[in-house]
């Protein structure tokens, strides 16, 4: 039987790069629906080549535009504010969470709910809500597939049977575009340079977090919750080539690692057929041309957020969800040119600092502290324009 998928962000590189996998593999799934915010001009595209059963618009606007523009006559549209829950109604058997940021919180937490696999490409989910959610998890019989390229790899040689001879689990970062440059030099860094990632095609959002490095501390959290491991078994190293995707200590001196060219498609792939494995539309990387593999400490002083990232892991509670909110807000500040680069992690290590740190319970408790957050860091914000 075909494999029903749904994919949440069906127009950003996560969800695009989905559908290069679902096309080539079209015997084996069948595509239930796709979900957007805003771009209804590329989800007309999607629909008329993929021909889904449901679709869902976030945006009021874009949702109106769509169905004045679709000629689908049997697609089912649904818009509104709960449309991104509702389409899991029509029963996907796994859906690709690709929605950046938290709003890709509640669908996420809804599928599990349901007891619909899960392949997570969605940071936030585990960042603000890494116990709770692991509890529905473990409470359905969820499987929760790591999208990221770096998890992705750590889950293909992680040896859950062997796991107390794991010493620890490293993680390896790209550096983003101002690997090797100090603070002084990125005080005047454009968000037009900041989103150029030398190795990966993602959206504006990501991109800025890998040049401050605050993705690659979402991930360590992620990290965290994904695999059990204590904070002092998770290393960060610096890897420009993107080459090894991360990597596996064992305590008899044996590192397992995952190696590739840097091509989101392929930890798609192993997430939509595992526990098989299917072929993906890459270019295969090749031993022979690869000169060199260097890896190196990150750069704390001109790169904080990810220390400051994992001293929210270390206080816990609503710590990273504070860390997570306030991180969107400034980054969106920042790419709207409203402040400079360097003042990104500034406002999130304020709010961090300001926000009364408290236990969460709910997920209702989750979305009410990240508005508090926002708020906070909006405040911060004002200061700085």
């Amino acid at each position: 039987m075909k494999k029903k998928i749904t994919i949440f962000g069906s127009t950003g590189s996560v969800g695009n790069s989905t559908l290069d996998i679902y096309e080539k593999h079209i015997d084996k799934f069948e595509l239930i629906g796709l979900t957007v915010n805003t771009n209804y001009e590329l989800l007309l595209e999607q629909v008329k080549k993929y021909k889904p059963k449901v679709v869902a618009i976030k945006d009021e606007i874009a949702y109106q535009k769509f169905k004045t523009e679709n000629t689908n006559l049997e697609l089912i549209i649904l818009g509104g504010d709960s449309c991104l829950i509702d389409i899991l109604d029509f029963k996907p058997d796994f859906i690709i969470a690709s929605i950046v940021g938290s709003a890709g919180l509640l669908p996420v937490i809804k599928a599990a709910e349901l007891g619909i696999n899960i392949g997570l490409a969605n940071k936030e989910s585990l960042v603000c809500s890494g116990a709770i959610l692991k509890s529905i998890i473990r409470t359905n019989n969820v499987k929760l597939l790591p999208i990221d390229s770096e998890h992705n790899a750590i889950f293909q040689v992680f040896e859950n049977s062997n796991k107390d001879e794991i010493e620890k689990i490293i993680l390896t970062a790209s550096g983003g575009p101002f690997i090797g440059l100090k603070s002084h030099e990125l005080k005047f860094i454009k968000p037009e340079e900041a989103v150029l990632h030398p190795n990966w095609n993602m959206g504006k959002k990501i991109s800025v977090d890998s040049a401050t490095l605050m993705n690659k501390g979402l991930e360590f959290i992620e990290a965290h919750y994904l695999f059990d491991m204590r904070i002092n078994q998770i290393e960060v190293l610096i890897h420009p080539q993107s080459i090894v995707h991360s990597c596996v200590q064992y305590s008899d001196g044996s590192l397992l690692a995952q190696l590739g060219t840097p091509d989101m498609r392929t930890p798609i792939a192993y997430a939509m057929s595992y526990p098989d494995r299917i072929s993906a539309p890459i270019k295969k990387l090749n031993l022979a041309e690869v000169e060199n593999l260097s890896f190196s400490v990150p750069d704390h002083d001109t790169f904080p957020a990810l220390n400051l990232a994992i001293h929210s892991l270390k206080i816990g509670k609503n710590a990273p969800t504070i860390l997570n909110a306030a991180n969107e807000i400034a980054v969106e500040a920042f790419l709207k040119k409203s402040i400079p680069f360097l003042s990104i992690t500034k406002i999130v290590d304020l709010t961090l600092n300001k926000a009364n740190i408290c236990e969460l319970t709910t997920v209702d408790e989750i979305i009410v502290e990240d508005m508090k957050a926002r708020k906070i860091a909006l405040d911060f914000l004002s200061k700085e324009t």
